[in-house]
């Protein structure tokens, strides 16, 4: 699988760890940055980018996932759903990343650094790639749901005021 990483510089070690552990789990990862540290970086640059490339590759039918992060991972979940098409999950345990793929097909997943151990950390994004979507109709449903506002403004018969 390709598996799309951002961060700023609250993650740049948890980066640099997961890039290692998910290729040596035979995962092709593409890293969005930041390269280096700098204090001053700002995130929304490189977790768009790296829901974008998520996108694009399921788009074309490439098994892919993202992994955005940062110190509390709201920042960065936000942006990652600013991409259409993304569904980011914030999680903070192994039931919620175990849950966004589950439930809600989240393409992306969002862990806040500061907020677990490098080891947490890890186990969370294992179980988040490992989980697949339940495909069961009440999920599909709720998820074609929020494509269609996304693209409409609107859910057809749901009573949402697309202003």
């Amino acid at each position: 699988m390709r598996i799309h990483i951002a961060t700023d510089h609250a993650g740049l070690d948890l980066s640099h760890h997961l890039i290692t552990h998910l290729r040596a789990a035979g995962h092709e990862v593409i890293d969005h940055g930041p390269q280096t540290y700098d204090a001053l970086d700002d995130y929304p640059a490189f977790c768009i980018n790296a829901a974008q490339a998520t996108v694009d590759d399921r788009e074309s039918g490439i098994e892919a996932l993202g992994v955005v992060f940062g110190g509390s991972g709201n920042g960065e979940q936000m942006a990652a759903n600013k991409v259409s098409g993304a569904r980011a999950a914030l999680v903070w345990n192994l039931s919620t990343a175990r849950l966004a793929r589950e439930h809600n097909d989240a393409n992306v997943i969002s862990i806040g650094a500061r907020e677990h151990t490098i080891a947490e950390a890890t186990s969370f994004i294992d179980a988040f790639v490992a989980e697949p979507f339940s495909d069961e109709e009440r999920h599909a449903r709720r998820i074609r749901q929020l494509g269609e506002y996304e693209r409409t403004g609107t859910i057809a018969g749901k009573d949402v005021d697309g202003r």
